[in-house]
């Protein structure tokens, strides 16, 4: 079992990447993650939360976004994200490093409407695509830029600035360890 474990040594101690564990446990924890350049969701920090299970890197990883985030397919109050790769056609050849530099961003960059989470993103998103970037922006604001996404904690004590977090797997319908941040 040391091949596993050695696995998520070196997935969760992304060099590149604030990682912080949760209690000192190597499969949960959270990474500072910054929206990609040249899209609406450029100069955002989200504070993505992150559970391996047992059987990690064979079965796929639990991926949710703390601070809101408008997105098609990220779920604006959970933070679920719909995403092929990690809940369908996860392979033990992906690694933490995949999701953070590929995956996510993708994701941002390509949103697709028509398997939404979010229906109100998806149908803004296919209306009116300038005012879909412009509620981006204004939620990279409000909810990603560097101080609101310190440490998942809002000194204002308005509770819904913070969502959820959870995660869809093997294709369910149904949002994986429904978890209070």
């Amino acid at each position: 079992m040391s091949s596993p474990r050695r696995r998520i040594e070196t997935d969760v101690l992304m060099s590149d990447y604030e990682v912080t564990l949760v209690n000192d446990n190597r499969s949960e924890f959270f990474v500072r993650f910054k929206g990609p350049e040249e899209t609406p969701f450029a100069g955002g920090t989200w504070k993505v939360h992150v559970e391996l299970p047992d059987q990690y890197p064979y079965k796929s990883p639990s991926i949710g976004f703390v601070n809101r985030i408008f997105h098609p397919n990220i779920d604006e109050m959970s933070g679920s994200v719909c995403l092929d790769v990690i809940n369908q056609t996860w392979s033990p050849m992906f690694d933490m490093i995949n999701i953070f530099e590929v995956f996510l961003p993708q994701l941002l960059r390509y949103p697709n409407p028509t398997d939404p989470l979010n229906g109100e993103a998806a149908a803004l998103l296919m209306r009116e695509p300038r005012a879909y970037d412009a509620k981006v922006k204004e939620y990279v604001q409000k909810y990603a830029m560097k101080d609101t996404a310190e440490d998942g904690e809002d000194d204002s004590g308005d509770e819904d600035d913070m969502s959820s977090v959870g995660s869809f797997e093997s294709g369910d319908d149904e949002p994986a360890g429904q978890m209070e941040v």
